[in-house]
């Protein structure tokens, strides 16, 4: 390993965004982000309300090569500058992940450089590492539109799973609340918008596992009850304003991933109990909605927690995370094992629609084809 850092290039395409990104830096961070190119298909997708898959997997294969050239360009290098190439294995839309990795491969092979097969999870999970050098270890709140976990980190290969989705993950019931709302597509942001000029206390909406007779302890998440809920109020009050009832279903989610997160936190304590300082890591798109970082800062407050937070840029699906968890990778690999030994074993990985980042008693069931 050198001491100037390692210098990866990151392939994303596990969903609607084709992304590449040049990252320079050694563990723990923070890095450097020579080149971050983001491609949105959002206008593509939005008269569909949601993400298209084979549209989302016929434009990735349209303009990567595009992307990773300006991507190289904007960093001032060539593949042969680069110590490693990174790209998303999965989870994600199986189209989509076959081209970024397919692609990584080759340029892997004809290059002669390490292929980094990285979990799109962990891309989200270390980000913080890149932006903040966040030393582990730290509780994670995963929060997208295809995942809502709470994860203790105790390395970058030691994820611990507190509570995940049962149903619904939180980024997709943004999405679903939006559409009935006559928000338009993506929905996290219209309703966050919306929220912004409303009563938060206009309706009464439940907290799936947090109160009633419903309640559960633990760190397990449920947002199918909340959707239908405002689905419900919305109907039968036809005079209530977008505005409030998009406060209304905000402040329900808010509550519901203070509650989770408080759970966690303990759990946390207990797994981590000789820890420096506790610090809680917010990532995924969701991470990027301001209400809810600000309510997840005061409990943070009051639990004894510091909170990262990356920029709202690296929060949603974007490269320059693959490209980071993959110099951790092969900064792990560097002396563990020889070249071509590595580059074979990378070079045998499947693409994977479905790839848990830990182990758990009941696994995710949220959908993981969203970002």
């Amino acid at each position: 390993m050198t001491g100037k850092g390692l210098t990866i290039l990151g392939i994303e395409t596990s969903c609607d965004e084709t992304a590449a990104a040049v990252v320079r830096g050694l563990p723990p961070g923070p890095g450097e982000i020579l080149s971050n190119v983001v491609f949105s298909q959002t206008e593509a997708h939005a008269p569909y309300g949601g993400v298209v898959p084979e549209i989302a997997s016929r434009a990735h294969l349209e303009i990567l090569d595009g992307i990773i050239g300006r991507a190289l360009d904007d960093a001032g290098l060539t593949l042969a500058d680069l110590d490693g190439i990174a790209a998303t294995a999965g989870p994600g839309l199986i189209g989509g992940v076959m081209v970024g990795l397919t692609t990584a491969k080759g340029l892997a092979l004809a290059a002669n450089k390490p292929l980094l097969a990285v979990n799109h999870l962990k891309g989200h999970a270390l980000t913080a590492r890149m932006t903040h050098g966040a030393d582990f270890p730290f509780l994670l709140l995963l929060v997208s539109g295809g995942h809502c976990q709470l994860l203790g980190v105790g390395g970058a290969d030691d994820f611990r799973l507190y509570g995940s989705t049962i149903d619904d993950a939180v980024g997709e019931a943004f999405d679903k609340a939006a559409k009935i709302l006559g928000l338009p597509y993506p929905g996290g942001p219209a309703v966050e918008a919306a929220a912004r000029s409303g009563n938060g206390r206009a309706i009464d909406l439940p907290r799936p596992l947090v109160t009633g007779h419903n309640a559960r302890p633990g760190a397990d998440f449920s947002f199918s009850g909340l959707k239908t809920a405002l689905r419900l109020a919305v109907q039968q009050q036809p005079d209530l304003s977008v505005e409030d009832a998009a406060a209304s279903f905000q402040a329900a989610v808010i509550d519901i991933l203070a509650d989770r997160t408080a759970a966690a936190m303990e759990m946390f304590r207990r797994d981590f109990r000789h820890a420096a300082q506790n610090v809680l890591v917010v990532a995924g798109g969701v991470a990027a909605n301001q209400a809810i970082g600000a309510a997840l800062d005061r409990l943070a407050g009051v639990e004894g927690f510091a909170v990262k937070i990356p920029p709202p840029r690296l929060c949603t699906d974007n490269a320059a995370m693959i490209a980071w968890a993959g110099l951790e990778m092969l900064a792990q690999n560097e002396t563990a094992q020889p070249f071509n030994q590595m580059l074979s074993q990378a070079l045998a990985v499947s693409p994977r629609a479905r790839w848990p980042l830990a182990s758990a008693p009941e696994a995710e069931t949220g959908n993981p084809l969203r970002r």
